[in-house]
């Protein structure tokens, strides 16, 4: 299913003349070196096409033939090559194996079509390396950038003098890709079954590695891959225990390389799964996503809020369900599993019922919040809110994988979340906009889900004075009684929440009692009776239902707790900035 829509997108996107996706037998390719050369194969410059992007130096993107599967043994790829192929270059004290490399990048151009081999700059390159002096001349000519060779082993290609484009990208050596026999540098087994396209192709031994997986391989890793005894069946070996045609391995391998791509506009990084999403035909939800799940970036901080607003109005006005309303869409969750890549998640359904979906998930999240707080939440930072330390690296890997299905199937987000936010508000004493979102938008879509009593009632976006829940209600009174304290004793450095939240929130009887004894204390401090008279009232109020403290709240209650203390604390500010604000 993964490789058919992953087949699916390439063919879709092959056709579109505007797209950056490579054709058949090509990669786009980060080229840190060019070699400039006369028609005479003589080196005038060695251009550098690295820029810098934020703090890191980037090489640009050439469209060049797709590399060849690497092994433990020599194997050179067509027109561009690390400075040990390209060069010959003995870095590792093995003068045998450098010239093996270097024989092999000059065998498989001359593998080319005679055609090809009349091209002016394919002349020029073949003049080059047939050139004994061409590697001294290098040398001495550009003897910095000859050493910086030698210590980092470089991609290298070559262009002529005067030319903007690489040799590889002249239009006969490019028409001419493909039709040489390189069964000797990339053997592939017998024609099989096509498990992928349902019809008989040459069945790829070895696929080309995945790039840009978070975590994973620098130099690319698989989907696909038996590279043990163990992992093979029937006799069978490497990519025959699971047949892919040729075409549908390139198609699937290049189709995903793309939609990871470092400047892709349609991947999110999701704790350690490196997510990315496509649709079958195009749609305006698969330019948006990443606006509403991702970062905003600095030069766009409304980026999100513009996305779920536009979200919302497209549900509204039914534009997901006009014309193809079957239309498919795809989210696939990447991490990094040695030299394989696993799947965290998957999962497919209409986009119609994916926005509907995602625009169920803001709805959850609504809150009370600050004015400088952003409506909308992306997904990372709720992730991070309860993270131990505030740290990316801290999410449980699981938990993301399960939060993101939970969001695109509508269904209850995983228990897990709801204890990780639990356990951090405890350690922290802090139930700040992220933290207090997530746990209202758990138990209101649990609550949906199971059966619940009477007094598990919905979740409101701001205060609910009728919500009769004892761990509502008490949340809302021990926000009450941290604000008879911090009146009574301007400036204090610590409140009641960092001494005693843990245990008012799991076993109230504990300590509720010893609080109400102190806010008697506080309240008689108060200069201002009228407002100490208003905070008994509020006490009154809140404390109207609840017979006995509970000697133990389940988690779903201490949650609950959390959303009354927020929402009561909201509502203090709310007042305040009310009164205080001029007519």
């Amino acid at each position: 299913m993964i490789l058919q829509a992953l087949v699916e997108y390439y063919n879709r996107k092959a056709t579109d003349p505007d797209s950056a996706l490579a054709p058949a037998g090509f990669e786009w390719k980060e080229i840190p070196f060019v070699l400039e050369l006369t028609p005479d194969g003589l080196v005038v410059q060695i251009i550098d096409t690295r820029e810098f992007q934020g703090k890191k130096l980037i090489a640009r993107r050439f469209l060049v033939p797709q590399s060849v599967k690497k092994t433990s043994g020599v194997a050179a790829n067509l027109l561009w090559e690390t400075a040990e192929y390209v060069l010959g270059l003995d870095r590792k004290g093995s003068p045998e194996r450098s010239k093996l490399q270097r024989d092999a990048f000059v065998q498989r151009i001359e593998s080319l079509p005679i055609k090809a081999k009349n091209d002016a700059g394919l002349v020029a390159l073949l003049r080059f390396l047939g050139n004994a002096e061409s590697v001294s001349s290098i040398e001495h000519k550009f003897p910095e950038r000859f050493t910086e060779f030698k210590e980092t082993n470089p991609v290298v290609s070559f262009r002529l003098v005067g030319e903007p484009n690489l040799i590889a990208e002249r239009p006969l050596i490019q028409a001419s890709i493909g039709t040489s026999d390189d069964r000797e540098i990339a053997p592939t087994a017998a024609p099989g079954f096509c498990l992928v396209n349902g019809r008989v192709d040459e069945i790829e031994r070895l696929h080309t590695s995945i790039k840009g997986v978070w975590g994973a391989q620098s130099s690319g890793a698989n989907i696909v891959s038996f590279n043990l005894d163990a992992f093979n069946s029937f006799g069978k070996v490497q990519g025959n225990n699971a047949p892919v045609g040729q075409d549908a391995a390139f198609a699937y391998t290049t189709a995903l390389n793309h939609l990871l791509r470092r400047e892709s506009r349609q991947r999110i990084q999701v704790a350690d799964a490196s997510t990315v999403f496509w649709s079958r035909d195009k749609c305006a939800l698969e330019d948006e996503l990443v606006a509403l799940f991702g970062e905003a970036g600095k030069d766009n901080p409304d980026e999100g809020s513009q996305a779920v607003a536009n979200l919302y109005a497209a549900i509204k006005n039914g534009v997901y369900v006009q014309g193809k309303s079957d239309n498919r869409f795809y989210v696939l969750g990447l991490a990094p599993n040695a030299a394989r890549i696993s799947i965290r998640f998957f999962h497919s359904g209409t986009v119609a019922e994916m926005a509907t979906n995602i625009k169920q998930h803001f709805d959850d999240l609504d809150i009370e919040r600050a004015a400088f707080d952003k409506p909308h939440l992306p997904l990372f930072r709720l992730l991070v809110s309860i993270a131990s330390l505030g740290k990316a690296d801290n999410i449980p890997p699981n938990l993301a994988g399960d939060f993101a299905r939970a969001i695109l199937t509508a269904s209850p987000y995983p228990v897990t979340l709801l204890q990780a936010a639990i356990r951090r508000i405890r350690a922290e004493h802090e139930i700040n906009y992220p933290r207090a979102a997530l746990v209202k938008a758990i138990l209101n879509r649990q609550r949906r889900f199971q059966l619940q009593t009477q007094s598990d009632k919905e979740l409101t976006v701001s205060l609910d004075l009728s919500n009769a829940n004892a761990g509502y209600r008490l949340g809302r009174l021990f926000a009450v009684l941290e604000r008879a304290q911090e009146r009574a004793n301007p400036g204090l450095n610590a409140t009641i929440r960092d001494r005693y939240y843990g245990a008012a929130s799991s076993t109230p009887v504990a300590v509720f009692s010893n609080l109400m004894k102190l806010k008697n204390h506080h309240i008689a401090k108060l200069e201002n009776k009228g407002e100490a008279v208003n905070l008994e009232k509020l006490i009154a109020e809140v404390m109207d239902g609840i017979n006995d403290f509970p000697t133990h709240m389940p988690l779903t209650d201490q949650g609950r707790f959390a959303i009354g203390y927020y929402h009561q604390r909201q509502a203090f500010y709310t007042k305040s900035a009310a009164t205080t604000t001029p007519e």
